[in-house]
């Protein structure tokens, strides 16, 4: 099948991206009016939703895509970008104006709940910011992307604009808990990565049994992460009771340790695939070479195995780093803390909200790693072309 001719496409696709997020706002429900946090409430009509703010949002949800995937130069992709990112803050300020009116009258109980609608047409504004920032070759589009969001929220959530939001009262309810549930969320993951660092290294000092550690790190990513952190709790449990003066340690079968030997044992997998994939990255002619010069096997690896693969050892960092924050979340299972605590506290009391509290900043932080180290390994794919 032969591809549309670039005619049709550059109508075609302004016109799809014109369509979208209009009808997502005029199909889907925007608002949810709940009498209590725990139940999910009637949907509300998107003219109550918006009121005034209907009109004015449609016209920017379908001229900024439109703009943006039109091509036009930068002169359009900024116009896109300016309009995406008004439409963001016209449906933020729109949604918590009648968020705001919907819960006058109602018990103190009552909660106005972010919908698919908001949520789909959010992302797709941010997307359209995002793409916008691209074609308008801006440097660091992400993190800039990023920044101009973070403002806006902030900038609306300080003038009290998000203040009706189901969303924003349990922020507001545990914004003590939650920031030391991100600390203790980044100090697991950051734990978990160094532990299962020294393990990959000390393994590739091993220069025998390869094998038998790829069964091991591969086998280790078939048990399912709940059974492996309940088996971890059992096995500590049982050396406990043969040994308990350990517990005068402070060695316990529940709390960080379980959490972090078994999130540590699941990075090893992309943490020993990178540094193999880096060590096998000279070629043979290149090796060669560094013997003839004289350089010891500790010379080769410090002078040229590791700086040729690097690319490939950030790589598996990088996925390791993104693994370690998604595991993390499973840490208060076996009694540790984190974010994870907010989400199955969400999960225990049927409160959705309470589920994204715990797992937005998750999302956000696991975007961040990879965007960061995405950025490093480009670099060092740069700085050292394999």
């Amino acid at each position: 099948m032969t591809s549309a001719p670039f005619g049709v496409r550059a109508v075609l696709l302004p016109l799809a991206a014109a369509l979208a997020l209009p009808l997502v706002l005029g199909s889907l429900p925007l608002l949810h009016l709940a009498p209590n946090r725990l139940v999910t409430g009637a949907p509300i009509p998107v003219a109550a939703a918006l009121g005034p703010w209907l009109w004015p949002l449609l016209a920017l949800a379908a001229t900024g895509p439109a703009l943006v995937a039109s091509g036009r130069g930068r002169a359009g992709a900024w116009f896109g970008l300016l309009a995406c990112t008004g439409g963001f803050a016209l449906l933020l300020t729109g949604l918590g104006a009648g968020a705001a009116e919907l819960l006058v009258g109602q018990p103190p109980a009552a909660r106005a709940r972010l919908a698919a609608g908001a949520w789909l047409a959010g992302l797709g504004l941010c997307a359209g910011i995002f793409l916008g920032m691209r074609a308008s070759r801006l440097p660091a589009a992400g993190w800039l992307s990023a920044l101009v969001l973070l403002t806006l929220i902030g900038g609306l959530g300080a003038a009290g604009t998000l203040d009706a939001f189901s969303l924003t009262v349990e922020f507001r309810a545990r914004r003590d808990g939650l920031a030391r549930a991100i600390l203790e969320h980044l100090a697991l993951s950051s734990g978990a990565l160094i532990i299962a660092g020294l393990v990959t290294a000390a393994l590739g000092l091993w220069r025998r049994g390869r094998g038998a550690i790829d069964l091991f790190v591969g086998g280790v990513q078939v048990v399912p992460a709940v059974a492996l952190l309940g088996g971890l709790v059992a096995v500590a449990s049982a050396g406990l009771a043969l040994m308990p003066a350990l517990r005068a340690y402070g060695v316990s079968a529940l709390g960080a340790g379980p959490a972090l030997v078994g999130m540590a044992a699941y990075l090893l997998l992309p943490l020993w695939r990178g540094l193999q994939g880096a060590l096998r990255t000279p070629d043979p002619a290149t090796l060669d070479a560094a013997r003839a010069l004289g350089l010891t096997p500790r010379q080769t690896l410090a002078s040229l195995r590791l700086p040729l693969g690097a690319g490939l050892l950030i790589g598996g960092l990088r996925v390791a780093a993104v693994q370690a924050l998604g595991l993390a979340t499973l840490a208060p299972l076996v009694g540790a803390g984190g974010l994870g605590r907010l989400v199955f506290d969400g999960m225990a009391q049927f409160a959705p909200d309470l589920i994204l509290l715990g797992a937005l900043p998750v999302i956000a932080l696991s975007l961040a790693a990879e965007s960061a180290l995405s950025a490093v390994e480009a670099a060092a794919r740069r700085r050292w072309p394999s």
